[in-house]
């Protein structure tokens, strides 16, 4: 037995619940993925294992994660909740990419000193954080310019010229 599943089922027991192959099931499906999934894709990857599993008690088996530590909810701004490995997991943030919705994550020294300051300024206790920057990233930033290029060469070609006109001439002689 994993130590993932040890914490999971003393939570279990804890809330006064049972251990089932269906949860088990979440549990492990949840285990093997990497980055984030929102409780739509675990659902998705369960009913492929097994068929009989409801959607209900994916939702339900993924607060029950998020309660015991094994998964962290998060947020990125498309209005679903995305859930990723917590347990024994290094913190980190995210940036987020309007355009595409890629989720790039990140730690960085010198933000979580800054965090740390403005706590103890303000004598205020954290708990936990989440840091969310929400941007446009390379790839779609370099294609968006390569658009604006397209579009300032085509109104380069229609733009319209004024005709040439021969000189006028005087009365000939």
């Amino acid at each position: 037995m994993t130590e993932e599943q040890e914490v999971f089922i003393k939570h279990l027991r804890g809330q006064g619940l049972k251990r089932t192959a269906q949860r088990d099931l979440i549990l492990e499906v949840f285990l093997g993925t990497e980055g984030h999934v929102t409780g739509e894709d675990l659902y998705r990857l369960v009913r492929k294992q097994d068929a009989s599993v409801g959607q209900t008690t994916v939702y339900r088996t993924l607060k029950l994660l998020t309660d015991s530590g094994l998964a962290r909810e998060a947020r990125f701004g498309d209005g679903r909740a995305h859930y990723e490995h917590n347990y024994k997991h290094e913190h980190h943030d995210h940036m987020i990419c309007s355009a595409c919705g890629k989720v790039i994550e990140f730690y960085s020294p010198e933000l979580e000193a800054i965090q740390d300051k403005m706590a103890a300024k303000h004598r205020f206790e954290l708990t936990s954080h989440l840091l969310r920057m929400i941007g446009v990233c390379s790839a779609c930033h370099r294609q968006q310019e390569r658009k604006i290029n397209r579009k300032g060469l085509r109104e380069k070609k229609h733009i319209k010229r004024p005709a040439l006109r021969a000189p006028a001439r005087g009365p000939q002689q």
